[in-house]
């Protein structure tokens, strides 16, 4: 590991609004009233890498509270880093695996889900991998409260179309889908905030996809 990598998982330690592995476990069902202090809504980004979403959304959002969530401490840093310099109260990062999510957040916890740019495990054998499967969204089910919202953007056609097809197989509700969202009527400010990936494919004249829906 290089010392930068060395640098940022040394200052993760150091940070108050980050959590590595068990170490939010006792939050669970209690990350309003332990960390942020508030019973503001709380909103996921899942796989949020370097956080950006997790961020921009916390300064459009001050009334409510968003947890960025990655296993790669290296990327979780930069969000981290910047939430702290910058004084943004309503954010925090957990550090785990997606697939443990349950063990963090209790059943109707969260308002809403994220998912932007995720790994779209393109190989059959790993299609469960997905973070749209259907034993992901049936955990998202749990800790959602009744009629939250789970919302994707990916420049992954592949992945889009998967989606839609578990969303039509599992007799979920579609409330937006388009396959190119810059050029809809659905790019608000919201929408408009650009993570580090989706830069890199706007400049090569991407389609970027988005799809949300309700259980």
């Amino acid at each position: 590991m290089g010392k930068d990598k060395l640098r940022k998982f040394a200052e993760l330690d150091t940070f108050k609004n980050v959590y590595q592995l068990k170490q939010g476990l006792d939050l669970k069902n209690n990350w309003g009233k332990q960390h942020f202090k508030n019973s503001n809504p709380i909103v996921l980004e899942l796989a949020c890498g370097k956080g950006e979403y997790t961020v921009n959304l916390a300064q459009l959002f001050p009334n409510k509270n968003f947890i960025g969530v990655d296993l790669k401490g290296n990327r979780i840093w930069r969000g981290a880093r910047t939430a702290t310099d910058e004084n943004i109260g309503n954010v925090a990062f957990l550090r785990i695996q997606i697939e443990d999510v349950l063990d963090y957040f209790g059943a109707g916890e969260i308002d809403e889900i994220w998912i932007t740019f995720p790994d779209p495990q393109p190989q059959l054998s790993r299609e469960k991998k997905r973070l749209t499967a259907p034993g992901f969204l049936n955990k998202y089910k749990i800790i959602l409260k009744e009629g939250g919202a789970v919302n994707l953007k990916t420049d992954n056609d592949q992945l889009y179309e998967f989606t839609k097809y578990v969303i039509e197989e599992m007799k979920l509700h579609l409330q937006v889908d388009t396959s190119d969202l810059y050029n809809s009527e659905y790019a608000d400010e919201v929408l408009s905030i650009k993570t580090y990936y989706e830069k890199k494919y706007l400049i090569h004249s991407k389609n970027i996809n988005y799809l949300k829906f309700t259980f």
